[in-house]
Protein backbone atom coordinates (compact mmCIF):
# COMPACT_ATOMS: atom_id res chain seq x y z
CA UNK A 1 0.00 0.00 0.00
CA UNK A 2 1.12 3.31 -1.28
CA UNK A 3 -0.13 7.05 -0.31
CA UNK A 4 1.19 10.14 -1.59
CA UNK A 5 -0.01 13.65 -0.76
CA UNK A 6 1.87 16.91 0.34
CA UNK A 7 4.76 15.62 -1.62
CA UNK A 8 5.73 13.09 0.91
CA UNK A 9 5.16 9.20 0.47
CA UNK A 10 3.51 6.67 3.09
CA UNK A 11 3.83 3.05 2.68
CA UNK A 12 2.42 -0.17 4.75
CA UNK A 13 1.99 -3.63 4.04
CA UNK A 14 -0.53 -6.34 3.79
CA UNK A 15 0.94 -9.48 4.61
CA UNK A 16 -1.55 -12.68 3.27
CA UNK A 17 -1.44 -16.13 4.55
CA UNK A 18 1.22 -17.95 3.68
CA UNK A 19 3.55 -14.47 3.89
CA UNK A 20 5.20 -14.41 6.85
CA UNK A 21 3.72 -11.65 8.93
CA UNK A 22 5.41 -9.84 11.44
CA UNK A 23 6.30 -11.37 14.90
CA UNK A 24 6.96 -8.14 17.31
CA UNK A 25 4.91 -7.66 20.41
CA UNK A 26 1.22 -6.84 19.40
CA UNK A 27 1.30 -8.26 16.40
CA UNK A 28 -2.19 -10.36 15.38
CA UNK A 29 -2.08 -14.31 16.07
CA UNK A 30 -0.95 -16.27 12.88
CA UNK A 31 -4.89 -17.37 12.34
CA UNK A 32 -5.24 -13.95 11.00
CA UNK A 33 -5.58 -14.13 6.68
CA UNK A 34 -4.88 -10.59 6.34
CA UNK A 35 -2.73 -8.39 8.53
CA UNK A 36 -1.61 -4.66 7.82
CA UNK A 37 1.70 -3.30 9.18
CA UNK A 38 2.14 0.51 8.82
CA UNK A 39 3.84 3.61 10.69
CA UNK A 40 2.02 6.04 12.50
CA UNK A 41 3.05 9.39 13.18
CA UNK A 42 2.20 12.73 14.00
CA UNK A 43 3.55 16.56 13.70
CA UNK A 44 5.54 17.68 16.83
CA UNK A 45 6.92 21.15 17.93
CA UNK A 46 10.27 19.67 18.28
CA UNK A 47 12.36 16.85 18.63
CA UNK A 48 11.33 13.71 16.10
CA UNK A 49 12.34 13.94 12.69
CA UNK A 50 12.41 16.49 9.98
CA UNK A 51 9.36 15.80 7.28
CA UNK A 52 8.77 17.95 4.33
CA UNK A 53 4.68 18.38 3.58
CA UNK A 54 3.55 20.93 0.83
CA UNK A 55 7.49 22.52 0.68
CA UNK A 56 6.66 23.23 4.34
CA UNK A 57 9.66 21.63 6.97
CA UNK A 58 7.72 19.89 9.75
CA UNK A 59 8.90 18.06 12.63
CA UNK A 60 6.91 14.11 13.16
CA UNK A 61 7.51 11.59 15.87
CA UNK A 62 6.91 7.80 15.12
CA UNK A 63 4.91 5.47 17.26
CA UNK A 64 5.40 1.38 17.05
CA UNK A 65 3.49 0.13 14.20
CA UNK A 66 0.01 -1.21 14.70
CA UNK A 67 -0.52 -4.51 13.30
CA UNK A 68 -3.81 -5.16 12.60
CA UNK A 69 -5.52 -8.67 11.72
CA UNK A 70 -8.31 -8.77 8.93
CA UNK A 71 -10.48 -11.83 7.40
CA UNK A 72 -11.21 -10.80 4.05
CA UNK A 73 -8.61 -8.96 1.77
CA UNK A 74 -11.60 -5.93 0.86
CA UNK A 75 -11.20 -5.39 4.76
CA UNK A 76 -7.57 -5.02 5.09
CA UNK A 77 -7.74 -2.97 1.73
CA UNK A 78 -10.28 -0.35 3.30
CA UNK A 79 -8.59 -0.25 6.51
CA UNK A 80 -4.81 0.69 5.12
CA UNK A 81 -6.70 3.67 2.95
CA UNK A 82 -8.39 4.95 5.51
CA UNK A 83 -5.03 4.59 7.77
CA UNK A 84 -2.99 5.83 5.26
CA UNK A 85 -5.65 9.04 4.57
CA UNK A 86 -5.48 9.75 8.29
CA UNK A 87 -2.01 9.87 8.77
CA UNK A 88 -1.69 12.42 6.42
CA UNK A 89 -4.16 14.28 7.68
CA UNK A 90 -2.05 14.41 11.17
CA UNK A 91 0.08 16.23 9.44
CA UNK A 92 -2.03 18.86 7.58
CA UNK A 93 -2.95 17.07 4.38
CA UNK A 94 -6.28 17.29 2.43
CA UNK A 95 -7.86 13.52 1.97
CA UNK A 96 -8.76 14.64 -1.50
CA UNK A 97 -4.68 15.32 -2.25
CA UNK A 98 -4.15 11.85 -0.92
CA UNK A 99 -3.58 9.12 -3.83
CA UNK A 100 -3.43 5.54 -2.47
CA UNK A 101 -2.60 2.73 -4.33
CA UNK A 102 -2.13 -1.17 -3.97
CA UNK A 103 1.00 -2.32 -5.21
CA UNK A 104 1.33 -6.24 -5.08
CA UNK A 105 4.77 -7.43 -3.98
CA UNK A 106 5.49 -11.36 -2.36
CA UNK A 107 6.80 -11.21 1.01
CA UNK A 108 7.71 -14.53 2.33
Amino acid sequence: MRGCGGGTTLTGTIYERGERAPSFKGAPDEDAAYVWVCDEFYQVESGGSELTVDGEEIRVAFETPLPRGFDTRDQAVAAAKEHVRTQFARVGVNEADVDVEVRKERHV
